[in-house]
């Protein structure tokens, strides 16, 4: 559970600096990895713990885009602040050249030749990408590749 442990030090850490922002995200990170727990009823891989996280900085997108939609700046600053604490704890997106080749791969393993199979290329590449790439992001490449 490194990163449950890692988020837990750095919220002692920004309690004692008085750093409210981070201290209410580094809670809600905690909390939902808990939650996560709870759910699974064991600890969680890593792999698991990634896709908390990565759930929490879409749902902050998310709030990020409806706010400003609305022209509640103020509130898309919080959520864009919580956004950039959440992605310091992210593994780095993988390039767009790695993606490429990722599901330039895929694309050969499924024998695809049109768009028609676009579901069995998404399901190998992201086996493969795990979680370093955002979906929508792999879903583009693909479209393109295969020619839509």
């Amino acid at each position: 559970m490194a990163y449950t442990d890692r988020i837990q030090a750095d919220l002692k850490d920004a309690m004692l600096k008085k750093e409210s922002d981070r201290v209410r995200t580094l809670r809600m990170l905690i909390s939902k990895l808990r939650e996560k727990k709870i759910e699974a009823k064991k600890d969680l891989e890593e792999k698991d713990e990634i896709a908390v996280l990565k759930k929490a900085a879409k749902e902050r997108k998310d709030s990020m885009q409806t706010y400003e939609k609305a022209g509640r700046s103020d509130l898309a600053g919080e959520e864009k602040k919580e956004l950039e604490i959440i992605q310091e704890y992210l593994p780095a997106e993988m390039s767009e050249e790695a993606v490429e080749a990722i599901v330039k791969e895929a694309i050969a393993e499924v024998g695809a030749a049109s768009i028609s199979e676009m579901g069995p290329v998404m399901g190998a590449s992201m086996k493969k990408i795990a979680g370093r790439a955002d979906g929508k992001r792999v879903q583009s490449i693909v479209k393109k590749l295969l020619g839509t």
